[in-house]
Parts: C-alpha cells; sequence; structure tokens
C-alpha cells in the first residue's frame, strides 16, 4: 500500500507540516510560506455562526418502517405500502442555550426529522412537548430575545423570561409541560417527539386531511429532577450526546413508533377550538392516535460538524401528499428556517451530502438554482438555467403537492379566528388536574423557584393571574410558594 502524502488545498505536497518557513534560522515569518498561510486562514474560517434557538445538538441516522395501511389519508409515496423503509436523519437540540451549552437543562427539545424519500427529502421539524410558548410568528423573536443571554449581564435573567411571560397568557399551557417533571428529560432516547403543528395530508382521491404528529418513545419515558440535572451537568455537560452516541455504538438502537391524530379537513372550522393553534393540543377522544410506523436510529454521523451542525431542516420541504395547515406559527416557519440556513451555510447547502436528497430519481435534485457561494453542481455545457427551454431540461408537473386552502376574507393584521372555546388557559388546567400530587408539588416547586427571583411585583402578579385563570388551586399553590421563597 502506497504512502498517503499531505498536500495543500490546491494538491500540491507538503515537504514540512512542523517547521514554518523563515528569513535564515530564527529569523521572521515568511510571506511567501502558502502552507503556513493556508493553514492558519482555514483555522480562522473553521466556525460557522451557530443557529440562534437549537445551537447545541445531536444527530443520528436511521431508518422509518411503515407498519399500517394509511394510504386512505395520503397519497405520500413513503408512506405507500406496509413495510416500505426510507432512510433519514434526525437532529435533537435544546432551545435556548449557545453551542456550548449543557444538555442536561430545563428546555424544550428540538425534534427535526430529514426522510430522504424517493420523492424528494421531507423535513418534519417538531419539538419534544405538543404545544409552543406563541401562537403567532411575529412574537418569535422577541420571545428568544427574552429567553436569551441579557445584553448586559451576559446571562438568562428570570426578570426577562417571566416578563415576557406575563405580557404571553397563551404561554400558560407550554410553561406547565416545561416547569413540570418532562421538563428535563433523562436522554434523547427517553423522550417523545411532536410535530406539534397541524399539517395537512392529501389522498389520491384529493380529499384533505389535518394532522398532528405523535413519536412515542419506545425505550420508556424517563425524566431528570432539578437536583439530578444539576448532579448530571457537573459531571457530563454533553450526557445526552454521551448517551445517544454511545447506545447506537454498543448496537442498541433507540427507536419511536409513529402515530397521527386525523381530522377530516371539513371539520376545523367548526371545531370548539381554533386547531391550528400551536399552543393547543387536540383531544385524543376526539381525534385518536393512529399508528403509522416506526423510526429507529442505528449510525452515528462520522463528522459532528459536517453532519449534525451542518445538518438544515425546514418545514417547507414537503412531498406528494403532505402540506401547510394555516397555522400561524408553521407559515411563518415556512419562511424563516430555510431563510436561516441561507445566511449560516450559503445558498447551496442543499448540496452538502447530509442535506442533499439521495433517494430521488437520478439521485439528485433536478432545477436551474446556479451560482452563488460553494456551487458544486456540475452540469452538461448545453444545460440551461432557466425554464422553459428546449433542451430537455427538467420542467413542471401538473400536480400539485396537497390540497388547495378557501381563502376568504380581508387582509389585514387579524387575531386569530374565534372558535367557541378559545380561551389561552383550560388547556393548561386540565393538564394540571391530569396531575398526581407528587407531580404538582414538584410543578409549584419549579415555577416558583424561578418567578420567585423576579424583581418586578407587577410581573409575579400577572403570572400569578394566568397560573389561577388556568385552575384556581394552581394559581393558589404557586402563589403560596412565592410568596414564601420570597420571604426567606
Amino acid at each position: 500500500m502506497s504512502k498517503r502524502v499531505l498536500t495543500t488545498e490546491s494538491g500540491a505536497p507538503v515537504a514540512d507540516n512542523q517547521n514554518s518557513a523563515t528569513a535564515g534560522v530564527g529569523g521572521p515569518l515568511l510571506l511567501q510560506d502558502q502552507h503556513l498561510l493556508e493553514k492558519l486562514a482555514r483555522f480562522n474560517r473553521e466556525r460557522i455562526p451557530e443557529r440562534v434557538v437549537h445551537a447545541r445538538g445531536s444527530g443520528a441516522y436511521g431508518y422509518f418502517e411503515v407498519t399500517d395501511d394509511v394510504t386512505g389519508f395520503t397519497k405520500a409515496d413513503f408512506l405507500s405500502e406496509v413495510g416500505k423503509k426510507t432512510e433519514l436523519f434526525i437532529r435533537f437540540s435544546t432551545v435556548a442555550d449557545s453551542l456550548g451549552g449543557a444538555d442536561a437543562v430545563r428546555d424544550p427539545r428540538g425534534f427535526a426529522v430529514k426522510f430522504y424519500t424517493e420523492e424528494g427529502n421531507y423535513d418534519l421539524v417538531g419539538n419534544n412537548t405538543p404545544v409552543f410558548f406563541i401562537k403567532d410568528p411575529i412574537k418569535f423573536p422577541d420571545f428568544i430575545h427574552s429567553q436569551k443571554r441579557d445584553p448586559f449581564t451576559g446571562k438568562q435573567e428570570a426578570d426577562n423570561v417571566w416578563d415576557f411571560w406575563a405580557h404571553a397568557p397563551e404561554a400558560t399551557h407550554q410553561i406547565t409541560w416545561l416547569m413540570g417533571d418532562r421538563g428535563i428529560p433523562a436522554s434523547y432516547r427517553h423522550m417523545n417527539g411532536y410535530g406539534s403543528h397541524t399539517y395537512q395530508w392529501t389522498n389520491e382521491a384529493g380529499e384533505a386531511f389535518f394532522v398532528k404528529y405523535h413519536f412515542k418513545t419506545n425505550q420508556g419515558i424517563r425524566s431528570l429532577s432539578a437536583d439530578q440535572a444539576a448532579e448530571l451537568v457537573g459531571k457530563d455537560a454533553n450526557s445526552h450526546q454521551t448517551d445517544l452516541l454511545q447506545a447506537i455504538e454498543r448496537g442498541v438502537s433507540p427507536s419511536w413508533t409513529l402515530y397521527v391524530q386525523v381530522m377530516p379537513a371539513a371539520e376545523a372550522a367548526e371545531y370548539r377550538f381554533n386547531p391550528f393553534d400551536l399552543t393547543k393540543v387536540w383531544p385524543h377522544a376526539d381525534y385518536p392516535l393512529q399508528r403509522v410506523g416506526r423510526m429507529v436510529l442505528d449510525r452515528n454521523p462520522d463528522n459532528v460538524f459536517a453532519e449534525v451542525e451542518q445538518a438544515a431542516f425546514s418545514p417547507n420541504n414537503f412531498v406528494p401528499g403532505i402540506g401547510p395547515s394555516p397555522d400561524k406559527m408553521l407559515q411563518g416557519r415556512l419562511f424563516a428556517y430555510a431563510d436561516a440556513h441561507r445566511y449560516r451555510l450559503g445558498v447551496n447547502h442543499t448540496q452538502l451530502p447530509v442535506n442533499a436528497p439521495k433517494a430521488v430519481l437520478g439521485g439528485a435534485a433536478e432545477n436551474y438554482g446556479r451560482d452563488g457561494a460553494m456551487a458544486t453542481r456540475n452540469g452538461s455545457r448545453y444545460d440551461k438555467n432557466y425554464e422553459p427551454n428546449s433542451y430537455q431540461g427538467p420542467a413542471q408537473t401538473e400536480t400539485p403537492l396537497s390540497a388547495p386552502l378557501a381563502i376568504h376574507g380581508w387582509t389585514g393584521t387579524h387575531a386569530a379566528p374565534q372558535h367557541t372555546k378559545d380561551d389561552d388557559f383550560f388547556q393548561a388546567g386540565e393538564l394540571y388536574r391530569l396531575m398526581s400530587e407528587e407531580e404538582k408539588s414538584r410543578l409549584i416547586a419549579n415555577i416558583a423557584g424561578g418567578l420567585s427571583q423576579v424583581s418586578r411585583e407587577d410581573v409575579i402578579e400577572k403570572n400569578l393571574a394566568h397560573f389561577a385563570a388556568a385552575d384556581a388551586e394552581y394559581g393558589k399553590r404557586v402563589e403560596e410558594a412565592v410568596r414564601a421563597l420570597r420571604e426567606d
């Protein structure tokens, strides 16, 4: 076997990788040392801007296998027959902290799945909670700013966190989730995942359905108390990454069973609350879970930077049979995610191996995107970059991805459409009342621990009013716990 030769990026052999070129022994460095300059310049540019949210993440490859017939609801090819398998990549993440943050913290977890289907990549970008803090994307930058490090103190501040929540009563449901027992998963393997948003499925007959996705962990739910999490962070800040990596390396392939809730499209307008409100769940009694298949993770990335940090998920990556709903937060994400990746990774990020469609006919995307930073597509000299053309270039189909949505009304800034039971608190109260006494006590302690640190009394009062509106006992117990802590 011939010895591999170290080269520069242009392919020239490197004669000395241990000593820089100098003007005489011990003299100053020479600007002509191309290998030194190239090495330092590349090192300076090895990092890309981290994600504004979901910066801290872990990923793995695997497959999705259909176990149940859902062709009555969707014509998506990767769901078209029982037993069909589709390769996938998943990225788990925390939300608020930076790339250097710890894994075992109280924070929602990102749950983003990229299916490499024969009809193109389908990205399902969700969380480990079925709801979120807000229902309109215009609030999202402000929400994230309130959760991030304060510009003066350089750390997350209770004043900012709870002040935003005081002005966002719709957050009460998600706060109850986050501050409850599932707020700190023991590992990525031991938590559920949710599409969170409402999506549209369309079958071969053109019938439309609205769906919600539920990935139920087959390892069982395991969570950490605040004390357990603090101890774990002290031992291994990368605990969730370590657990996922080692489990797959041992051959223990974590898996999730995918279920969906299905609502006929015609029922949405008259449902008792807005079914496209991201701060609410659909009761299972109304729309029971229907099994679809299972997701299995069986291969770790070879390079975390190339495959996890550069992985790009966009909720607008749909395939025929699956499309968006009028969910305002989803509509905002259809733009924001792809735009964030074009900023972080460049306009040609879809050509990176982890993001490129690999199962489509021909093994590559067929479009007229050309040029830009890091363009790697090399076609024939006769290829054109416009459409239509007379040179057998790719042409449009006549089949839309999803069914059309009927739109009516005046343009303008509107609150969500009113349904008979649209308020911000009733589901938070229902969740509280489902908890055991021990779960309630831990929830109250977690909320009080944060809210008691707030400096403004009016902010505390507004938040207490939200909990009381959800459930009178809930509000009273939080108030008592906060007062007791503030008196100490």
